[in-house]
C-alpha cells in the first residue's frame, strides 16, 4: 500500500509517499481503507519533533490521526462494526490507503467521506476546551484562531449550549465567523481594545499560538479563564495548556447527533492528494484556514 512516512524530524520536505506493508486490526480495533484523513497542527508538530521530549517516538514514522473510510477488516472483540461500514475516528498513520482506528462511529447521514474527515480531532478538542475552560451558559466566550477546524466546532457547540461567543481571525474569515453566529474582530494593532467593545469576555480559548496570551488573560482578567492548546509557553503565565485527549468515542457521539440536527458543520478548505501532504502541512502551518484540510486517498 502506498502511506506517508517520515524518517527525520524537519519541514514539510521530510515528507515522503512510499510503499508499506498493511497494517491489520488488533483486538478492539478495526482497519479501514481510507478514503480521506483529515489535516491537524498536531501532525506537522510530530513531524518537526515538538513532541519528542513528552513523547520519543521512533522513526521512521507514518503520519496522521483522523481519517474516514470503509472497514475492511474488524479485530477480535469488537462489536457492532461489520465489513463495508462507512466510518470516521481515530487511529494512527492515517495518511496512507489502510490504517487501524482505535476509536469510530458510523457516519452520520449525508456525510462524504473528505468531510467526515475533519471532524474527529477538532470535535473532540473542542468539547474538552469549552469544558476545561468552564464557560457557562450565558457568559461570553472569545475564541482566537475561531475560523478553524476546532474554532469553527467551539463556535457552534458553545451557541448550541447557549453560550455567546465572540471570534478572532484574520480579515477573510470575518463573514465566515458572523455566519456562525459570532462577534468577529481581526487581529492586528489594537485587537484587544476592538474585543473590549464588543463586550465583557468570561473565558477566551488561543486555539491558534498567535502569541496573544496576555492579553486574553487582561480581557478576562483571570488566567484560569484561559485555556492554549497552541502555545507551550502558556504555562509560564499562568495559563494551562490542554493537550491531553478526552473521550474520542463520546466526542464522536456527539458530533454525529450535532450533525444530523443540522448544529454543526465543519466545512473543508482544500483537498490534497497522499503525494501532496506536504503542501497540506505548509497551508496548515500557514493559518487562516476557514474549516478543515483534508487528504484525499
Amino acid at each position: 500500500m502506498k502511506k506517508v512516512s517520515f524518517a527525520e524530524f524537519g519541514g514539510p520536505d521530510v515528507l515522503q509517499l512510499m510503499d508499506a506493508e498493511e497494517p491489520h486490526a488488533g483486538p478492539g480495533r478495526i482497519r479501514i481503507a481510507v478514503r480521506a484523513a483529515g489535516v491537524i497542527p498536531h501532525d506537522w508538530r510530530v513531524r518537526e519533533g515538538q513532541f519528542q521530549k513528552a513523547r520519543p517516538m521512533e522513526l521512521p514514522s507514518g503520519l496522521g490521526l483522523d481519517a474516514a473510510g470503509v472497514v475492511d477488516e474488524v479485530g477480535e472483540g469488537v462489536e457492532g462494526a461489520a465489513v463495508g461500514d462507512h466510518v470516521f475516528g481515530r487511529g494512527s498513520s492515517t495518511y496512507a490507503e489502510f490504517a487501524v482506528l482505535s476509536a469510530w462511529a458510523r457516519m452520520p447521514e449525508g456525510l462524504t467521506f473528505e468531510e467526515a474527515a475533519g471532524y474527529p480531532s477538532p470535535v473532540e478538542t473542542a468539547l474538552r476546551v469549552i469544558r476545561e475552560v468552564g464557560v457557562r451558559p450565558g457568559q461570553t466566550l472569545l475564541v482566537s484562531g475561531a475560523s478553524g477546524g476546532v474554532g469553527s466546532a467551539v463556535l457552534q457547540i458553545a451557541r448550541d449550549r447557549g453560550i455567546a461567543v465572540t471570534g478572532i481571525a484574520g480579515a477573510a474569515n470575518q463573514d465566515y465567523l458572523r455566519s456562525l453566529g459570532a462577534l468577529a474582530t481581526t487581529y492586528g494593532d489594537g485587537w484587544a481594545e476592538r474585543v473590549r467593545r464588543l463586550g465583557p469576555v468570561d473565558a477566551a480559548l488561543d486555539l491558534a499560538g498567535s502569541g496573544v496570551i496576555r492579553e486574553l488573560v487582561e480581557l478576562t482578567g483571570d488566567p484560569r479563564k484561559v485555556i492554549s492548546i497552541a502555545d507551550l509557553d502558556a504555562p509560564a503565565l499562568g495559563v494551562r495548556f490542554s493537550g491531553v485527549a478526552g473521550s474520542l468515542p463520546d466526542a464522536l457521539v456527539q458530533a454525529s447527533r450535532l450533525i444530523s440536527a443540522g448544529k454543526l458543520h465543519i466545512p473543508v478548505e482544500k483537498t490534497y492528494t497522499l503525494a501532496e501532504a506536504a503542501a497540506a502541512h505548509i497551508d496548515s502551518q500557514a493559518g487562516h484556514s476557514r474549516g478543515r484540510r483534508v487528504v484525499v486517498v
